[in-house]
């Protein structure tokens, strides 16, 4: 554990360098508020933060920078929580005011946003489809042979399938398939559709079969929008480096399980190698579950270089997952 005066001076190079990207000089810190030492002093525990491994000298000659130990004891003890200013309220206030039509549209519109508000990729999970209740389903007629399928879920999802029916099928069969699949899927979930009871009409039953798993097959994927993948590539000048987190965060499946690991880990923040993920170790990420009537459905995120804004970060991405969350249980 650091003493007082230790933290005091690694909190202010920790905030410096997230200022500034450069490394941080004794002379600096001395004059930093909290600090009121010499430039000797803070030399000397500048010298016994970097043998503790809290900080790193790049060069012989140049200040000192943060390691990912050193962004660790920052984050876990900030004096004050960060806090969202008005203008991001207000933002973010309107944003979900004006958010109506498919829930696809407003998940990547909200990393759109993030991206915008702390200036780091931003990542998005939506609810998986299977867990949402279904509040209509609709069939349409759009030819002797083809059909297109609708469900509109509770939490403001829209699928819409196109299928192929057999061109014996009559339209009254078809009717019945739709009227028999909202009589039987209203107010359940996707999880239902597999012991749907029989219609008693062999053509319907096709139809039914056939929409259970084309709309099956169609919401396996999970929902997830980033945004801002050129905005982190700015932070970091060594091209390999830009190279390797783009080409990953272009891994649906990796981005999907490198969200989930840090929630299910009881996480908020990821530093550097703590997330697992090697290609993005020079990246911290930044995450809260999205949570509507007590149940876990989505998350958001941030993702940038280690030096990142971890107040201002913590302080939106919490913002943002608790407007969300009140927008989707709205419905």
């Amino acid at each position: 554990m650091l003493d007082d005066r230790k933290t005091a001076i690694l909190r202010a190079v920790v905030q410096e360098y997230i200022a500034t990207a450069q490394p941080v000089g004794s002379s600096h810190i001395a004059n930093s508020a909290g600090v009121n030492v010499s430039s000797a002093t803070v030399r000397n525990e500048m010298a016994a933060l970097e043998s503790e491994g809290y900080l790193v000298q790049p060069h012989t000659s140049a200040g000192r920078v943060p390691t990912d130990r050193g962004y660790r004891f920052f984050v876990d003890h900030l004096s004050t929580p960060g806090r969202v200013d008005a203008a991001t309220t207000r933002e973010v206030g309107e944003f979900f005011e004006a958010a109506h039509g498919r829930l696809e549209e407003m998940l990547h519109h909200t990393s759109d946003l993030l991206t915008r508000l702390t200036h780091n990729a931003a990542v998005v999970l939506g609810p998986k489809a299977e867990a949402a209740s279904i509040r209509s389903v609709q069939l349409v007629r759009l030819s002797a042979s083809t059909a297109t399928a609708v469900f509109v879920f509770g939490n403001g999802g829209v699928e819409s399938e196109l299928i192929e029916i057999d061109p014996e099928t009559s339209d009254a069969a078809l009717a019945a398939a739709g009227a028999h699949l909202a009589a039987s899927l209203t107010g359940g979930t996707l999880g239902d559709i597999e012991s749907i009871p029989s219609t008693g009409s062999s053509s319907a039953d096709a139809v039914c079969r056939v929409v259970g798993e084309a709309i099956l097959a169609a919401t396996t994927d999970d929902q997830v929008y980033v945004g801002g993948a050129s905005t982190v590539a700015e932070s970091f000048e060594a091209v390999e480096v830009v190279r390797r987190v783009l080409h990953t965060l272009e891994q649906q499946f990796v981005v999907v399980s490198l969200v989930r690991d840090i929630v299910d880990r009881g996480m908020s923040v990821a530093i550097g190698v703590e997330h697992g993920v090697e290609p993005l170790s020079a990246c911290s990420v930044v995450v809260a579950p999205v949570v509507v009537d007590g149940e876990h459905l989505g998350s958001v995120g941030v993702l940038g270089p280690t030096r990142m804004n971890y107040p201002q970060a913590l302080a939106t991405v919490d913002f943002v997952s608790d407007r969300l969350g009140r927008r989707l249980g709205e419905g």
